[in-house]
């Protein structure tokens, strides 16, 4: 391990682990000094600090943090990028919580640690530039959707310090946004200040034109072997959760799949729901026929993804737990490979690629998620102790995402496994099901978007994020509704828009 300390856009000392000084070049910027410590140390952690926090900095803890060479971790009191960003991006990424561990690109000079080789890869592409912060920023905005995993880490701190740093200007921001985004949203970041801040950040945004787009095609982190040194598992049992209705031919496929594992489950928890108080099950194979493992099956007369998840999680004793779905297919060495991938990278939540067979896989590369597939994960159970699927998302939109935010505020990241793969089906909906009523049903202005996905947005984003996707829900949604006059549309959108935050706001208020 190897300590570089600075001050003032400066190199003050760099030091081995054994607190022997190393030679460095101290007209050099902050970042050449990492990219030369790299080539001469390919093998180590390269640790960065600054001066006023070095009584501070939690040594003992970096190599127990950093536990595999794909990973990049720092910790800073306040973000980098201003919370105007927002406005750009709509992902957790942008908007860490600094209390615990959590997943983001958003960097700090502070402290922060990342392995030699990470550094030598991205070399050729990003520019070692003389300010530290926003080279961190690009390097964990590039190289995130690529399989680096990035974190704000407080462990690296042995107690909280408010370090105080300058305001990012708006040059900065918008000359980020054109370096790691789609031009156009340059044009909308600008838009929205004008809109919601009545700013006018002209020059900003002509500045960001002297700047190109930066590339990530040319980093390639692949080659990076990941073994990780944490310990996430110890007697790899597993219970696997299948809510179900009216899909008795695909259960059973499941099932069966489930019966044929190298690594069988040690129970399934089956949630049938049949809404009719009259109703009978219809899954008589499971007392018919002979199974590998134990199968406990709840018939209940009510319909809910999110209320039959509750009950199966309040039936766990595995020390893990398969989420699965009733329209999925998977290998017979499925649960096999999903514990030896998981154990690789060290996660105690992945999701994996579920897809169906027509669809073409995008993402092929393990990364941090930004969701949670309620019906193809794999989870530590003392995880999920105090966390349940909220009711409020019943029949909506966003359960899944609001599960992955309660486990991320735990301090707990959802990986995305690409392997093995699951195929899903997307079977037809099954004959038991019934329209839900919805409390907004009946309204004559219907809300948009449905206050389901309003309800995890003021849950979850900041109040930029909120209105960043509100001007590109207006823009979006235009082209799919019947009133094409632009002025009336506007008024009707904004009738929709209140509509929902109300809903969402009853909703919340109900859980």
């Amino acid at each position: 391990m190897i300590v570089v300390y600075h001050a003032n856009s400066k190199v003050s000392a760099v030091v081995a682990a054994d607190n022997q000084p190393i030679l460095f070049d101290s007209k050099k910027t902050i970042a050449d000094v990492f990219l030369v410590l790299a080539k001469q140390f390919p093998d180590t952690i390269l640790v960065w600090c600054h001066l006023e926090l070095k009584e501070s900095l939690n040594l003992d803890e970096v190599t127990i943090l950093l536990h595999h060479d794909k990973m990049m971790l720092s910790y800073a009191s306040h973000n980098y990028i201003s919370t105007e960003i927002g406005y750009v991006e709509e992902s957790l990424f942008a908007n860490p919580n600094k209390k615990v561990s959590f997943a983001t690109w958003q960097m700090g000079s502070e402290v922060g640690a990342i392995h030699a080789k990470v550094i030598h890869v991205i070399s050729d592409t990003i520019r070692p530039e003389k300010d530290f912060d926003y080279f961190l920023n690009s390097l964990a905005k590039l190289a995130m959707p690529l399989g680096l995993l990035c974190y704000s880490e407080p462990k690296l701190l042995k107690h909280q310090h408010h370090f105080s740093k300058n305001r990012t200007s708006f040059f900065t921001l918008f000359r980020f946004v054109k370096q790691h985004y789609k031009t156009r949203w340059v044009f909308l970041l600008f838009f929205n200040l004008i809109l919601y801040e009545f700013k006018f950040p002209l020059f900003p945004l002509l500045f960001s034109f002297f700047f190109r787009k930066r590339n990530s095609k040319r980093i390639d982190l692949e080659h990076i072997k990941v073994k990780s040194h944490k310990i996430v598992t110890d007697k790899k049992t597993v219970d696997v959760i299948i809510p179900t209705i009216g899909r008795k031919n695909y259960l059973y496929d499941v099932l069966k799949d489930f019966s044929v594992q190298t690594h069988l489950p040690t129970k399934i928890i089956i949630v049938e729901q049949n809404p009719d108080p009259h109703s009978i099950s219809n899954l008589e194979y499971i007392y018919t026929e002979k199974w590998p493992c134990k199968i406990q099956h709840f018939f209940i007369h009510q319909s809910g993804a999110c209320n039959a998840r509750n009950l199966a999680l309040s039936q766990i004793q595995s020390e893990w737990i398969f989420f699965a779905d009733d329209d999925i297919r998977i290998s017979a060495d499925f649960l096999q490979n999903s514990f030896q991938n998981s154990i690789s990278y060290g996660t105690n939540v992945a999701t994996f690629s579920c897809l169906q067979k027509e669809h073409k896989q995008i993402y092929k590369n393990v990364m941090q998620w930004g969701s949670f597939g309620s019906g193809c994960s794999l989870i530590k159970s003392e995880l999920v102790l105090n966390i349940k699927f909220k009711t409020d998302f019943e029949f909506g939109y966003g359960e899944d995402s609001d599960f992955g935010m309660q486990l991320r505020n735990e301090g707990h990241d959802v990986l995305y496994l690409p392997h093995p793969e699951i195929l899903h089906l997307k079977a037809p909906i099954g004959g038991f099901r019934t329209k839900p009523q919805l409390l907004w049903q009946d309204d004559r202005i219907q809300p948009k978007p449905s206050p389901t996905v309003m309800l995890f947005i003021l849950s979850h984003n900041t109040q930029q994020q909120l209105l960043g996707y509100k001007t590109t829900l207006f823009f979006k949604y235009y082209r799919h509704q019947k009133i094409k006059n632009p002025i009336v549309y506007f008024f009707n959108f904004q009738k929709q828009w209140k509509q929902s935050i109300f809903w969402a706001n009853q909703l919340k208020a109900k859980g």
